[in-house]
């Protein structure tokens, strides 16, 4: 395994404080794939059993709605999708497709589960780290729904009200 792709996954907040060892453990149970331009890594609606660590390349999400595809957001090398899928197993809640050409490592929830059966302090290290990116990610969603329900609307480095 090389020493900068464990330290490059360490410094990410999905797996800070998670011991080399058991990255290594991951890794190699895991599978890097790499995806093209406008291909898709999955589709809302499809089965969920794997996050991805993205670690080149950009993708957005998105959510169909009324037959449109709407951009949630972007992500960039570094950060990690589809890891809801870890923790409740329900079906994808939004496509993710690259926005350029990506690499990224998938972790399926049954190598989580082997952590969990030989170092319950690791898993829960992962689980916890796992739900500090969707509190903050939650957080930051309240916001711009808050945001858009009282009409203040960011321009810039400014927020302003709309006045109707």
């Amino acid at each position: 395994m090389h020493e900068s792709r464990i330290a490059a996954l360490q410094a990410m907040p999905i797996f800070g404080g998670v011991r080399a060892d058991v990255l290594e453990v991951l890794v190699d149970s895991g599978r890097t794939i790499a995806v093209e331009k406008e291909a898709f890594f999955f589709h809302e609606g499809d089965r969920a059993e794997s996050m991805f660590v993205l670690e080149s390349g950009e993708v957005v999400l998105l959510k169909d709605w009324a037959g449109a595809q709407h951009v949630l957001g972007r992500l960039s090398q570094g950060d990690c999708f589809g890891e809801m899928a870890l923790l409740d197993l329900f079906p994808r809640s939004a496509s993710v497709q690259a926005v350029t050409p990506c690499a990224a490592l998938e972790l399926f929830t049954a190598s989580l589960f082997k952590l969990y059966e030989t170092d319950l302090e690791q898993f829960a290290l992962v689980q916890t780290n796992i739900a500090r990116e969707l509190s903050r990610r939650l957080r930051a969603a309240d916001e711009r729904a808050f945001r858009d329900r009282i009409g203040l609307h960011h321009s810039g480095a400014d927020w302003t009200l709309l006045l109707t």
